[in-house]
């Protein structure tokens, strides 16, 4: 059975969703998981919930049982959460996210479509991910910025200044390079982090 099959196989059954398998120089197998999730009923706010330590312990145990058993190479086994950055691969961690700051890396550079909105070079762009749905009903994303500077820390911001525009970026999966949550650390936790005054 080949590695990935049996990672996830493993991860899988005990209850836990495999966001990514990486192999390091060096021999280390790096697995990150993460707590499955499930979409919130209407009207209700999501839970979040994290991978803790316990976790990381039980799975970690249970893949270099499963790796022994079928001869899997590799030196050092590391398990752990995805971690302020996660990476967003699926159609469902968008949606899970749908409202944070993400950034994302393009696999091309904007070129003529930004029509001197942007820099025609530009790939990176860090923004909130909304959920866009065309006359057709299809399911659509797209990045909400602003390139105005952040205010620092205790500046005083007058209530007269006219908010910069926002600018809009529709793409599609097969557009993207990476995709990650915004490593953004705020005391008054994730919730909170991006949230409009």
């Amino acid at each position: 059975m080949a590695l990935q099959e049996i990672v996830e196989q493993t991860v899988a059954g005990l209850g836990y969703d495999l966001v990514e398998i990486e192999r390091s120089a060096g021999g280390l197998l790096r697995i990150t998981i993460d707590l499955p999730w499930t979409p919130p009923k209407e009207g209700e706010l999501a839970v979040e919930q994290f991978v803790n330590v316990e976790d990381c312990e039980k799975v970690t145990r249970q893949l270099q049982f499963a790796l022994e058993v079928d001869g899997a190479e590799y030196k050092r086994l590391e398990v752990s959460s995805p971690g302020i950055d996660r990476p967003l691969r699926h159609t469902q961690d968008f949606e899970r996210f749908a409202g944070q700051i993400i950034d994302i890396t393009l696999k091309a550079p904007m070129g003529a479509a930004a029509n001197g909105q942007v820099n025609a070079n530009r790939k990176k762009f860090r923004g909130t991910l909304e959920r866009v749905v065309a006359a057709d009903g299809t399911v659509g994303w797209q990045i909400v910025w602003s390139d105005a500077p952040e205010p620092k820390p205790g500046q005083k911001v007058s209530k007269k200044r006219v908010p910069p525009p926002l600018q809009a970026l529709g793409f599609t999966f097969d557009e993207l390079r990476d995709a990650r949550l915004a490593p953004i650390v705020s005391f008054k936790g994730r919730g909170n982090a991006g949230s409009a005054e």
